[in-house]
């Protein structure tokens, strides 16, 4: 079977109407057009303000407002499904040229290596679109299945429904919203708040456990008994929650693996239409065609960026194997994070990818190339989780057909904007980084390739990653404890670790004082939270952002 075709039964085969095409003309221009837009804001707000919003909901209500316009040549807009479309070309367009290809190619620039741009920015491109297709391909596959939190995508997906449906269920979404967007006036991060009562409760707990005790360690280890420990009573400092990291990824690896091994298909994903499972064998191909393709990638930044004639052919070789699997595990420990929690720690993620990049003793040039490929995997392939998510729920009861027709017409709904964001970046990066626009995290990795790391700093790598996979390896994959805990070690928000608990703390209460009683609303509230969290926080990233052009 040719692995990039994907088989999609024929949308008129089993007596289901076709989805909206992404490519219809109506269609087709406001996709590029809102990919445009967010492209351009997720450049602002990143290189301003440091973040990517997620701008999904902006992209869903964009299409609504459309929908309402008393023109035929808009009739279309009327549809939640080309309006999934149209939100899905947004959000991808937003990380694509914030995440996916400004951040990396601001890497070189910062550490005055213009002439690895253009061989970073066209490397990563190719980066960005595989990491996308590889999500779209595994979607619905026991690593990351269809019926898996991805809150953003909930979220998303309550506020069209309710756009078009309106009734209880949209005074429930519109309450939630009103508690996510005062929470977020006040400063809390309600979107924690809101993914607690729709995500794994396990995943989310250790989540939140881990982002209190990072975001208190000053108070938790002054003690005399952790200065040996813990440097400033920080475990950053002492690289602990890189190193839990570490070891919860290798693990999650194994994990991962065996899943893929398993010969039979869980039986209770064949009885869900909406949801068909993408097999064991087929998620092993498509991570297979996968690392080979990330492979050729590797060898095209190795090539361009001259780092043949600062390596022995042993050494080039090791850097394109170890580069490869970076970024695929790099991508895969983003999306289970973003799977469960709806955060994902891309920025931390790449930062360990480049210490174990320097405790290998790779040259400037390798180290360079290896973040800038390692940070432009993940982003793009959560979102996709994200937006799939969305138009899963969306297409619940149409039929198995059209859902995976429907898969594929936000896959080019994607690959549109993808484009878009490249053009945009291409046009656009120059004059932003003469301004100084450059995104902050750069000069962290910048200030690491500068100072190395000592001995200790292996060492402390090595120890914590010890803990990291013996927590993974208790909660198993379906919980993944160990990648959740690491996950919010590297966050470290005590606002956003109180705000999951309470979260968890009030979902059990009503799911065991009032069993079956709130199922059906929780979800929708769930979404009207995140929903409300991200358009307040949206708005005012926006403003703030614009604001420090003045």
């Amino acid at each position: 079977m040719n692995i990039l075709a994907k088989e999609i039964p024929s949308a008129g085969g089993t007596g289901t109407r076709p989805h909206p095409r992404a490519w219809e003309p109506a269609t087709l221009i406001v996709i590029l057009l809102v990919s445009a837009v967010g492209a351009i804001i997720g450049l602002q707000i990143l290189t301003t303000l440091g973040m990517t919003p997620n701008t999904s909901i902006i992209g869903a209500l964009v299409a609504m407002i459309i929908a309402r316009i008393p023109n035929r040549l808009f009739i279309s807009f009327r549809s939640t499904h080309v309006q999934n479309l149209v939100q899905s070309a947004m959000s991808t367009a937003t990380f694509g040229a914030a995440n996916g290809l400004l951040l990396p190619i601001g890497i070189p620039y910062v550490l005055n290596r213009p002439d690895l741009i253009l061989p970073m920015f066209a490397g990563v491109s190719l980066a960005m679109i595989l990491d996308g297709y590889l999500l779209y391909r595994m979607y619905g596959s026991a690593l990351f299945p269809a019926n898996a939190a991805w809150p953003q995508g909930i979220a998303a997906a309550e506020a069209i429904r309710a756009g078009d449906k309106g009734g209880q269920n949209a005074v429930v979404l519109g309450a939630g919203a009103a508690i996510g967007a005062t929470g977020a006036w006040f400063g809390i991060p309600m979107s924690a708040f809101g993914t607690a009562f729709i995500g794994n409760v396990w995943a989310l707990g250790m989540f939140g456990i881990g982002l209190l005790i990072s975001g208190y360690s000053t108070f938790l280890f002054a003690a005399p008994v952790f200065h040996g420990i813990f440097p400033d009573a920080s475990p950053m400092k002492a690289l602990a929650p890189h190193g839990l990291m570490v070891g919860a990824g290798l693990v999650a690896l194994l994990q991962m693996g065996f899943v893929m091994l398993a010969r039979k298909q869980p039986a209770a994903a064949a009885t869900k239409a909406t949801e068909p499972e993408v097999r064991p064998s087929t998620t092993r191909r498509i991570l297979g065609f996968g690392s080979i393709a990330y492979v050729l990638i590797a060898i095209l930044l190795a090539v361009t960026g001259g780092l043949m004639e600062e390596m022995s052919l042993t050494g080039l070789v090791g850097f394109i194997v170890f580069a490869a699997a970076a970024a695929l595990v790099h991508e895969l420990i983003v999306g289970i994070s973003a799977m469960h929690t709806g955060w994902f720690p891309a920025f931390a993620v790449a930062l360990i990818t480049l210490l174990l990049g320097i405790l290998l003793g790779l040259p400037l040039t390798g180290l360079i190339l290896l973040t800038g490929f390692s940070a432009a995997t993940g982003p793009a392939f959560a979102d996709m989780g994200y937006d799939l998510k969305t138009g899963t729920i969306l297409r619940a009861g149409e039929g198995h057909a059209f859902d995976l027709d429907g898969r594929r017409q936000q896959w080019f709904a994607s690959l549109i904007a993808f484009g878009v964001a490249i053009v945009v970046v291409a046009f656009s990066w120059e004059s932003l980084f003469g301004m100084g626009r450059i995104p902050p995290i750069n000069f962290v990795y910048a200030s690491a390739i500068e100072a190395g790391v000592t001995g200790d700093a292996a060492r402390n790598l090595f120890l914590w990653a010890i803990p990291g996979a013996l927590l993974q390896f208790i909660g198993a994959s379906k919980r993944q404890m160990g990648v959740l805990f690491a996950t919010g070690m590297l966050l470290g928000n005590v606002a956003a670790g109180f705000a999951v608990l309470i979260g968890i703390a009030v979902r059990l209460a009503l799911t065991t004082f009032w069993p079956g009683r709130f199922d059906s609303r929780i979800p929708v509230f769930a979404g009207g939270v995140i929903a409300g969290d991200a358009l307040f926080s949206f708005t005012s990233a926006t403003i703030r952002s614009f604001g420090t052009d003045k």
